[in-house]
């Protein structure tokens, strides 16, 4: 394939259309970077070329001018002298330098029309390499999230995952079990405690009524009130 239908295939590529058909994005956006790269490289190399062909020919069409102007100087010369046969001698060398100059003049024209479609598809191809390298980019960041995404979801539906989560359910369930069996138990404890304590502050409360009774000269005997009362 030539440089220029090379260069022509590349800038007018569709972008959105080739990593719509491809099956890896990444790997195409790679690939199209590099041949985007690639073809710059022998654009510049192109370029460089022309650009010294087209100054070759100006120096070259500099030359034959210089010439041309030579013999018409020469044949003024043989005209002043009146040798018409050496005037015609030189116009004739003049006629042809000035033929292959035109023809060169045109080559010229030819290599600067080049060098401006060179210069404006070098500017379409370097945009087009900017907006690859940007996709490039972005694909890249949305295939990493897409992924770390995706990972996250197998995990969380994976069988193993769900297994794992139902035993640390029942983990946690026989753990609350025996955290009620304790509590069962200091409640039990609690309560035995709480008799004795019970029995303890009666007989306490008893002793201080006894000594209020004596203090006060009152005996566990019925009095005369009370058998009245009986």
């Amino acid at each position: 394939m030539g440089i220029f239908s090379r260069l022509s295939d590349v800038i007018n590529s569709n972008i959105h259309a080739m990593l719509d058909k491809a099956e890896d994005p990444e790997k195409m956006v790679r690939l199209i970077i590099q041949e985007m790269e690639d073809t710059l490289v022998e654009v510049r190399s192109m370029a460089v070329r022309t650009l010294a062909r087209r100054k070759e020919l100006e120096r070259t069409i500099a030359r034959l001018q210089a010439e041309i102007d030579d013999w018409e100087r020469k044949a003024e010369l043989a005209v002043s002298k009146n040798r018409e046969d050496l005037a015609r001698a030189a116009l004739g060398v003049r006629q042809r330098l000035a033929e292959q100059r035109a023809s060169i003049e045109k080559e010229l024209d030819h290599v600067t029309e080049e060098l401006a479609k060179l210069d404006e598809d070098t500017h379409k191809l370097k945009a087009k390499l900017a907006d690859a390298r940007q996709r490039q980019k972005s694909i890249i960041l949305r295939q990493q999230s897409v992924a770390s995404r995706l990972k996250v979801k197998t995990q969380i539906s994976d069988r193993k995952m769900a297994d794992a989560m139902l035993r640390m359910e029942q983990y946690e369930g026989k753990i609350d079990r025996m955290e009620a069996e304790l509590e069962a138990y200091d409640l039990g404890t609690r309560s035995i405690t709480d008799e004795f304590a019970r029995l303890e502050s009666d007989d306490k409360i008893e002793a201080e009524l006894a000594k209020l009774k004596a203090r006060l000269g009152r005996s566990d005997a019925p009095g005369p009130d009370d058998k009245a009362g009986g």
